[in-house]
């Protein structure tokens, strides 16, 4: 779903600022509906969501291409959508039904589509990163010019796998793009608590990766950042580091009772969300009215509620099957 790419250094146009508002807006609606369904005791297990984040995955994917891999973590659903994953099946794996993208095994952490090249979704913290690194060394061994992007949280860092990661990656050239969501949180200690440095882009550079942060909640910025490491990646210039400052509005997950923070700076944060801040700069433009704004609620309401229509009507898998991609038939 991305738009022609613009010239380096030039204002998008409002057809292309208008598609990146659309793509915020209906991972924002996805997310309340979830949230919603969850309660309703419809989706289970564990959930994560990503209001308040969208800027970062929505920029990001417009530097990337179908042949380029994308990898992340439990709070993935954002950039399942924005990959360009069918709403359906993405809606169909939170209620763990065989119509999902991982045919109901995964659930809301673990979104998989090989055909987008989606490799998840993945419940460890830093768990995605060593596989990045093993995506791209396979691409580079095999001659292909293509960027693995590898989404992750700021919590990751305290966790070896960052470090051996960046480590390789830096040593071996390797095409990757990490993209560090510093949500300021982790899991519910500020960064500032845990880390005796919490730039975490100066962590990448000690390991001699380009490294830099731009602003998470301004999409536009994410998304030149984006473009001009990936630009780099493929012209052979090594794995690149982005840290985009963010803030999530909801708690770690839906269990979370946010202790750690005050309502009133949540309600600070969402007054400079990603939506509000695109959608003033369009309304200040003359670009976007009341009218145009209610086009593009009615058009992501009406996918949304296809999308739960198509996940409640759908078959769980059958018990037949419950071994189905687990062992190998012997061929012998």
């Amino acid at each position: 779903m991305k738009s022609k790419p613009e010239p380096a250094g030039a204002e998008p146009d409002t057809r292309h600022l208008l598609l990146l508002l659309q793509e915020m807006l209906r991972i924002r609606r996805f997310e309340e509906r979830c949230a919603e369904l969850y309660m309703e005791e419809k989706i289970r297990g564990f959930l994560h969501l990503y209001i308040g984040e969208e800027a970062v995955a929505v920029g990001v994917m417009q530097a990337l291409t179908a042949e380029d891999a994308v990898i992340a973590t439990y709070r993935e659903h954002g950039h399942a959508l924005a990959r360009g994953l069918d709403m359906k099946a993405v809606m169909a794996e939170m209620y763990g039904k065989v119509t999902g993208s991982s045919r109901g095994r995964g659930g809301s952490m673990h979104i998989f589509d090989q055909a987008k090249r989606f490799y998840g979704g993945n419940a460890i913290v830093a768990g995605a990163l060593p596989m990045a690194v093993g995506l791209a060394l396979a691409d580079q061994l095999q001659g292909r010019n293509r960027v693995t992007c590898c989404f992750f949280g700021e919590g990751a860092v305290a966790e070896g796998e960052f470090h051996e990661s960046l480590n390789l990656a830096q040593l071996w050239q390797l095409p990757v793009l990490f993209v560090c969501e510093n949500n300021r949180y982790a899991m519910g200690t500020a960064l500032a608590l845990s880390e005796s440095e919490p730039r975490i882009f100066k962590k990448a550079e000690s390991y001699g990766l380009a490294a830099r942060a731009v602003d998470g909640m301004q999409v536009t910025e994410v998304e030149a950042a984006a473009r001009a490491d990936c630009e780099a990646i493929r012209a052979g210039g090594g794995p690149r580091f982005l840290e985009c400052l963010t803030y999530r509005f909801r708690g770690h997950s839906m269990f979370d009772t946010q202790l750690y923070r005050t309502p009133d700076e949540v309600e600070q944060w969402q007054k400079k969300g990603p939506i509000v801040q695109l959608r003033h700069r369009l309304e200040q433009s003359g670009s976007l009215d009341e009218a145009r704004w209610q086009q593009l609620e009615q058009a992501v309401r009406l996918e949304i509620n296809a999308a739960v229509a198509f996940a409640e009507q759908s078959e769980f898998e059958p018990k037949s099957d419950l071994c189905r991609s687990v062992y190998q038939e012997s061929q012998a």
